[in-house]
């Protein structure tokens, strides 16, 4: 049987740990450019008005922080970025982040693997159970689920049927956002894998809550709402003096 990989106090298996290597490492990412800096490094490139991305590609690059400026878009793989001169692939990388692309992580903080100190790009190789875990742990907290005593689960159970198995788990993928989260934990069936727009968690407030709540009472959803009255933010709880748990 294969060992279980623990990361946050969250089992991950093979299959996780590959597809967190496939978005790290794809084989032809993005690389965003301004219509200048493109001729200057003499690259073939697409308008970016339109580009379609998975939501695992939009994440990893944080496309949403790429300003409209850098509107070229080069697809390059590995051996094309490998097949530059030596300042051009420098150049194209300290572009990326200067345009605030993620994935683009520099060789000093991972002295194990003996790169140059300067900017670089995965290689399936290079990610290893171990890093992999380094880099997801670095960006969250450590699961508290096994601390949830029994009587916690079992007030929950009725109003939040599938919060149990939403916690201590990682999302399959970038699809999920907290209003499916919510409506996931409340038992609503593939809602927790879906990027749920305002409409359809608006609707499910309306037919399954109603105002008022406490946050020590299992099924309380907490609401942020923006200045204008749009959802913003939400969290299902189950909580009571000794434990407690957001889906």
């Amino acid at each position: 049987m294969a060992e279980l990989l623990n990361v946050l106090n969250i089992p991950v298996d093979a299959a996780m740990l590959a597809a967190w290597r496939g978005w790290l490492a794809p084989a032809r990412p993005p690389f965003y450019l301004t219509a200048a800096e493109a001729e200057a490094l003499g690259l073939d490139t697409v308008p970016r008005d339109g580009l379609t991305l998975t939501p695992e590609v939009r994440d990893t690059i944080t496309e949403w922080n790429i300003p409209p400026l850098a509107d070229r878009v080069a697809w390059l793989t590995l051996a094309d970025v490998d097949a530059l001169p030596p300042g051009a692939r420098r150049a194209l990388l300290r572009a990326q982040v200067r345009h605030g692309r993620g994935n683009v992580p520099l060789g000093r903080a991972f002295p194990e693997l003996g790169l140059p100190p300067g900017r670089f790009l995965w290689r399936p190789g290079q990610l290893t159970a171990g890093v992999l875990a380094r880099l997801v742990a670095a960006s969250g907290v450590p699961c508290q689920r096994a601390e949830v005593p029994p009587e916690v689960w079992r007030a929950a159970q009725e109003v939040l049927p599938g919060a149990r198995a939403l916690a201590g788990s990682f999302p399959q993928g970038s699809a999920g956002n907290c209003f499916g989260a919510v409506m996931g934990a409340a038992g609503t069936r593939g809602a927790a894998a879906e990027w749920m727009q305002r409409e359809p968690f608006e609707a499910f407030l309306h037919e399954h809550t109603r105002p008022g709540g406490r946050d020590d009472r299992a099924g309380t959803v907490l609401l942020w709402r923006s200045a204008s009255g749009l959802a913003a933010l939400a969290a299902s709880v189950a909580l009571n003096g000794s434990g407690s748990l957001r889906a």
